[in-house]
């Protein structure tokens, strides 16, 4: 029987429990109270203690699935804009999320601490033409400790992005990236490593 299908058979009770018993009811509360600024969410915790995750919202929409977050996490969501974070994601200490357009996070991420995602250059820039565009995080991706993800990328499921990293470009799955701007360390195809 696999992982999920054990779970899916467990009672009610016996899932509050198991929750329970990896995540405190004080970080559950907190999750409650986050989830309130939220447009809709699953079960949210919160850990970290203070500062608590912070919304700024101008008027977007944030859906989450079964979340956690980290203290100090920011996201700000401007007009008609969207941010759409997956099951099972987390988002570490300070992390902040920039969306003027659309921010979407898949399933099962890791996003480590001070980690920036923006979809905005956030203010023009003299003689160069501006403009949101969206990102796109697939599902099982981890990123690394203070490391940016800009306007218009994607990065592809399972892919990894070293820490302190710039992501100025899209990422296909299943690479390692790192270094300003972010290039290919090494791509993981069909079961084995392959070195760049």
């Amino acid at each position: 029987m696999q992982l999920g299908e054990k779970i899916s058979s467990l009672s009610k009770v016996e899932r509050v429990q198991m929750r329970l018993a990896k995540y405190s009811l004080l970080e559950h509360l907190a999750g409650l109270l986050f989830g309130m600024k939220l447009t809709s969410h699953g079960i949210t915790v919160v850990s970290g203690g203070l500062p608590l995750p912070k919304v700024i919202n101008r008027g977007g929409t944030i859906t989450t699935e079964n979340c956690q977050f980290y203290s100090g996490v920011r996201l700000e969501i401007g007009n008609n804009a969207e941010i759409r974070i997956g099951n099972g994601t987390y988002l570490n200490r300070n992390t902040v999320i920039v969306a003027n357009r659309k921010v979407e996070i898949g399933n099962d991420c890791r996003i480590s601490w001070d980690v920036i995602i923006m979809d905005s250059d956030q203010h023009e820039i003299p003689g160069k033409e501006t403009g949101d565009k969206p990102v796109f995080i697939e599902s099982n991706v981890w990123i690394g400790c203070r490391s940016i993800i800009l306007k218009g990328v994607r990065i592809g499921t399972g892919a990894i992005v070293a820490a302190g990293s710039v992501v100025t470009k899209d990422v296909q799955p299943y690479t390692v990236v790192g270094g300003v701007p972010a290039k290919v360390i090494f791509q993981y195809q069909a079961g084995r490593t392959t070195t760049t």
